[in-house]
């Protein structure tokens, strides 16, 4: 890792957001892995660490053993008493989580929907879930913002959603809107693109810089590509909307009114209608789908997959990705059966294309869009330690 900067100034600001971006993936470190994987020495880092604890960002615990020779090396953590919220408002229901600097949900609350909910009633139901975990929260507690999932595209200078075809928003300042009634830092981003983020800093795409991220969900399927480690944006911030790419002549509309999509073609109120179910999380989703040997239910799965792995083809010629994650939904329906779907994409893809590059579920399961926002709101304070303020969990609102 190099520093940059034009003074001193700037390398210690650079290098204090090389610490605690280190220490905010792998959750603790000795000094000493520091010091190899920041290329610093260990006065250095010992500086860093210690202006990191003052400022209340990290600790240390005792020393581990070690197998050289030498002095032990202290074990440093991001505070777990450093959180973020995370809003996930969809369809069918808003998710409000806690998330700890590390990446923990320590506490998530869902509150069902009748219908979809319109952005005004999503921002006081959001507020009032936030106000209720805030006080659980240890007195001890600080917090650095709330990060918000959306399923749509966002604009991200101002915080607004240009447009949620499932939720109806079209140009609706949510990021403001919360802001004014939670008095906290909001930020905003599409749900897959921080779906793909939270895989590739704390899922199964860690290791992994060339990444296709493929989410499904009520609100439809978005997905999110990794290219050398750096998410791929496009030139106004829109890429990344695999859901809506075309892979049949089928007349069936998505959310957007595309004909002939991934998301026309795979959608999860269809097959939960085939099982009788309403309004249930993927995990259930997926202990129902695979509880049921009905014909019915198999040919509508059977079909889904299918048109999925057309599509995973197609991306497989188009980036080639080291690895495809595959989450919500899609994760639910891989599950089902992985062979198909493993044999099917191969029908549309190049062999060279497909040496050395797998397929896989995402990681974090239920918890992957309370990680991704959540690291969307610590995302400042991570790359500004010394200057980002944080709220007290009883402090007023700003």
């Amino acid at each position: 890792m190099t520093t940059k900067g034009s003074n001193r100034e700037d390398i210690r600001r650079h290098n204090l957001s090389a610490v605690l971006t280190l220490l905010s993936r792998t959750g603790e470190m000795p000094r000493s892995a520091l010091t190899e994987l920041t290329g610093l020495n260990r006065s250095t880092i010992s500086d860093l660490v210690t202006e990191l604890e003052d400022l209340g960002l990290v600790t240390e615990s005792e020393a581990v053993t070690t197998q050289g020779v030498g002095r032990p090396s202290l074990m440093v953590s991001p505070a777990e008493e450093v959180v973020a919220f995370a809003v996930n408002p969809d369809i069918d229901a808003i998710t409000v989580g806690v998330v700890s600097f590390s990446g923990k949900v320590i506490a998530k609350v869902r509150q069902a929907t009748a219908v979809q909910p319109a952005a005004a009633t999503a921002a006081d139901i959001a507020n009032k879930l936030i106000e209720q975990l805030r006080k659980d929260l240890p007195n001890n507690y600080r917090i650095a913002g709330i990060g918000v999932a959306v399923p749509g595209q966002v604009r991200h200078a101002d915080g607004v959603v240009r447009l949620a075809p499932h939720l109806n928003w079209v140009e609706v300042p949510f990021a403001r809107m919360l802001q004014q009634l939670t008095g906290l830092p909001v930020y905003i981003d599409n749900d897959a693109s921080l779906g793909s983020l939270a895989e590739r800093d704390f899922g199964a795409g860690k290791g992994y810089r060339e990444i296709v991220y493929l989410f499904g969900s009520a609100g439809g399927i978005g997905g999110g590509v990794i290219h050398d480690g750096i998410p791929l944006r496009g030139s106004a911030g829109y890429a990344g909307e695999l859901g809506h790419v075309r892979i049949s002549d089928s007349p069936q509309e998505d959310g957007s009114g595309l004909t002939g999509t991934l998301e026309s073609l795979v959608r999860r109120e269809v097959l939960l209608a085939a099982l009788g179910l309403d309004n249930v999380d993927d995990e259930q989703l997926a202990v129902a789908l695979a509880a049921d040997k009905s014909s019915k239910v198999r040919k509508i799965a059977e079909a889904q997959i299918d048109a999925l792995a057309i599509a995973v083809g197609n991306f497989v010629n188009i980036f080639n990705p080291e690895v495809i994650l595959l989450a919500g939904y899609l994760s639910t329906l891989f599950s089902y059966d992985p062979d198909r779907l493993l044999s099917r994409f191969r029908w549309s893809s190049l062999t060279a294309s497909q040496d050395r590059m797998v397929v896989r579920q995402a990681a974090l399961g239920a918890n992957l869009l309370m990680v991704g926002a959540a690291g969307l709101a610590l995302a400042p304070l991570v790359n500004a330690p010394a200057s980002t303020q944080l709220t007290p969990v009883r402090g007023k609102k700003f």
